[in-house]
């Protein structure tokens, strides 16, 4: 009976430090993705220069082969 409580008791400190875990890698996850620095910000601007860099392509093109 002894050795059953005390993997019980191991058992269940084995899921505390698991679910602890996760939480930190969770937090660190979403503080990467919504941070100041974070990844959607820089998704979201490097969509814009994108835009950018091809009306200005366009309008290079435009001059290249006399179409205004």
């Amino acid at each position: 009976m002894k050795k059953i409580e005390k993997n019980k008791g191991i058992t269940l400190i084995a899921l505390i430090v698991t679910i602890i875990v996760l939480l930190i890698l969770a937090g660190v996850t979403i503080s990467t993705l919504t941070g100041e620095s974070g990844i959607m910000i820089k998704a979201s601007d490097a969509k814009k220069e994108t835009a950018k860099d091809n009306a200005e392509e366009r309008v290079r093109r435009a001059e290249l082969y006399g179409k205004y």
